[in-house]
């Protein structure tokens, strides 16, 4: 991060500022007959969308975490009119769970129209998976990156579909140490490590758009806007406290996030738009430290090792 302090600009800045202020482009873009993945749907900014692009007629498939909230949501949701609405059960904190959905998926006899690859967590207290990886990298980087690059065969071969990242404006943090993931050798911060799992994510959609030149599949990131997402609730009472007084009155319903992704998911606008990154639905540059390709290529080898079970620990 540091060494690409200095490629920041003032007009680069001024756009983020700017970008923050601008709601979603309108879409009214029926999505019948098409299916959507959706990953981390009961809540925020996955129900959002699931909300919005299930009324514009998608089928929905969500991959969530709990079985009863996925079972009261299909029930609430199923009430009103819409595309249908199932589930896989996927602990996304662990990769053999994450490599069971993405078979599960493969195995879907339709195309796959669009992959929200959503689901997300913030920890204020490093903690490690059961494999041993710090627990946002491994939620919020390398769930996506594996049922990424376990579909792009599946999609690439329909000869269509669009992957969406559900990023942050917080990759801004960065904190990606491609020699530290697990946070060993250096005090943890959250917001930290909420931007370096974030970075990995935007280095990785270079790698996985270059690949997919000349396909019909696409692939892109964005920020869902300050909204009331849901994400870091599992810490504790204080951060809890803290979150409702301080943060929570500043912060918009996840409506707009879901506007915003039926614009990515469905929009002819962007229909060939490939690697890049949006504020809801404003093209924006990411941070120098997400641009830098040397970087990415590293990242992405890394990504893969971990997916692979071949990362020395």
């Amino acid at each position: 991060m540091w060494r690409h302090l200095k490629e920041y600009t003032w007009p680069d800045l001024r756009q983020v500022i700017e970008n923050g202020r601008k709601g979603p482009a309108a879409c009214e873009e029926r999505l019948d007959g098409r299916l959507v993945v959706v990953t981390g749907a009961t809540s925020g900014v996955g129900l959002a969308a699931v909300r919005r692009l299930r009324a514009f007629g998608a089928d929905i498939l969500m991959v969530n975490r709990s079985p009863d909230r996925s079972r009261n949501l299909v029930a609430e949701l199923s009430a009103s009119p819409g595309g249908s609405l199932d589930f896989l059960i996927a602990d996304l904190s662990e990769l053999a769970q994450v490599r069971s959905a993405a078979e599960a998926l493969l195995a879907l006899r339709r195309p796959i129209d669009v992959l929200i690859n959503n689901a997300g967590v913030h920890m204020t207290r490093r903690s490690l998976t059961v494999d041993g990886l710090e627990t946002v990298f491994a939620v919020d980087h390398m769930a996506s990156f594996i049922l990424t690059r376990a579909l792009l065969p599946k999609l690439a071969a329909q000869g269509h579909g669009r992957v969406i990242l559900v990023n942050s404006e917080g990759h801004r943090f960065s904190g990606l140490n491609l020699a530290d993931l697990d946070w060993s050798r250096r005090p943890y911060f959250g917001l930290r490590a909420y931007g370096a799992a974030k970075t990995a994510q935007l280095l990785c959609m270079h790698e996985f758009a270059e690949g997919l030149a000349g396909t019909g599949v696409t692939i892109v990131a964005m920020h869902p806007g300050a909204v009331k997402s849901g994400v870091g609730l599992n810490n504790g009472p204080l951060y809890r406290w803290f979150n409702r007084v301080f943060i929570e009155p500043g912060l918009v319903d996840p409506a707009i996030a879901g506007l915003a992704l039926h614009f990515l998911a469905a929009s002819p606008a962007i229909e060939a738009r490939s690697d890049r990154y949006f504020n809801l639905t404003t093209e924006e540059k990411p941070a120098p430290h997400a641009l830098d390709r040397e970087f990415a290529r590293e990242a992405f080898r890394i990504s893969q090792a971990i997916a692979d079970g071949t990362y020395p620990r």
